[in-house]
């Protein structure tokens, strides 16, 4: 009997589930000249500011309509990027004008219910992170995208970057060698207009942790098992929304997990970091992910979301080198369009809905993992090595 690696695995596993549970990207392809899909925007506010520009200049895109529940919100943004319909309801939304993509950027508690709505109406999804509460409701979105025949995505994007495809690479080809342990890291002071963030539902592992979660498992593959601690630091914050509000969710978060073949990895984020390149994280030129290995290591330089370049040095070349300097070609609101392109054009994208809901269970198991002191198995894969 022939043995296959634990990559070769999980890749042949991972693909027999997407083929399973989603019909291929070719089936939403638009074979004509200039087609676009028709896009609809769920929650005007602070996140929207940044994906409307970017779908606005897409080829690919049709922006059709907005809807937020402040609906001045919908009409002023319909207003500014010319789209013909608004509304303050999802109801509306899926009753009104025709559209293809629900791009969904309301606060995270309401993702799960408004993506399921779109998927019942016969409408593909594009989520803002995370796509689902707990991973069973990610579950439950999945197969019902499966059962209707469409597809849903989830943020974020980290997969994208050249940055990303570089160190992949690397590790693939053994640059490094027998890769061992990894780190990252994510904070600031945390959000200041809205609640939700530090609600419960929120917090800082599905905001911010979630990228680096993203990041670490598409480069080492999916996690086997978590080990976590969280914490509240701040009991207490003011936001524009609501003014004072009690802390509910984690706002500082350890995770350690354990990607299998002895290759450990930690994720650290919370809203209590002094940093000084805040929420836009303009200007961070230090690394915020290194993967050690027995022959090398490498370092991110920027946050994954907006990455500037890798660094990296081996026993072949001790002298630590930058690559893929250019942090222009790539940005963390691109994920709807890109989905977009991949829906008219057939091209499978490197986003998958199954590594989104991998990232889930993680942020799952480490709340559990933090409030029982265990060590929490994983059951969810997804294709590997991502490139």
């Amino acid at each position: 009997m022939n043995s296959i690696s634990r990559k070769e695995f999980l890749h042949c596993t991972a693909m027999a589930g997407v083929s399973f549970l989603l019909p291929s990207i070719n089936a939403f392809a638009v074979e004509q000249p200039g087609k676009k899909i028709r896009v609809a925007i769920i929650g005007c506010g602070s996140v929207s500011t940044q994906y409307l520009p970017h779908l606005s200049k897409s080829p690919y895109v049709e922006l059709v309509s907005t809807c937020d529940i402040i609906y001045d919100r919908a009409k002023q943004a319909a207003a500014k990027y010319n789209i013909p319909n608004h509304y303050s309801h999802i109801d509306q939304l899926l009753a009104g004008a025709p559209f293809d993509l629900m791009i969904t950027l309301t606060d995270m508690q309401e993702h799960g219910r408004l993506n399921k709505q779109a998927l019942l109406a016969g409408r593909n999804v594009w989520s803002e992170k995370p796509m689902a509460n707990t991973y069973k409701e990610g579950r439950a979105l999945l197969d019902l995208a499966k059962e209707k025949k469409l597809r849903i995505w989830g943020a974020p994007a980290v997969v994208n970057s050249p940055q990303f495809a570089f160190m992949s690479k690397a590790i693939q080809e053994g640059k490094l060698g027998k890769v061992s342990s990894a780190h990252a890291h994510y904070g600031h002071l945390g959000p200041t207009w809205s609640a939700f963030f530090y609600e419960k539902g929120g917090g800082s592992l599905p905001d911010l942790g979630v990228y680096n979660l993203a990041t670490l498992t598409g480069l080492l593959g999916p996690a086997l098992s978590v080990m976590a601690m969280t914490s509240i630091v701040t009991t207490e914050r003011t936001v524009d929304n609501k003014g004072k509000v009690n802390v509910e969710a984690e706002d500082n978060a350890m995770v350690l997990m354990d990607h299998g073949n002895g290759i450990i990895s930690h994720v650290q984020c919370g809203f209590n970091y002094f940093d000084p390149y805040g929420h836009e994280g303009k200007g961070q030129e230090k690394p915020t992910i290194t993967i050690w290995g027995t022959h090398g290591n490498m370092s991110l330089i920027g946050y994954d979301w907006a990455p500037s370049g890798v660094d990296m040095a081996t026993h072949t070349n001790e002298k630590t080198q930058r690559f893929v300097p250019d942090p222009k070609t790539y940005v963390w609101q691109e994920g709807a369009s890109v989905i977009s392109r991949s829906m008219v054009t057939g091209e499978e994208p490197l986003i998958a809905a199954e590594h989104a809901l991998h990232v889930l269970e993680i942020i799952e198991a480490a709340r559990e993992s933090g409030s029982s002191g265990k060590r929490i198995k994983l059951k969810s894969r997804f294709k590997y090595p991502v490139v």
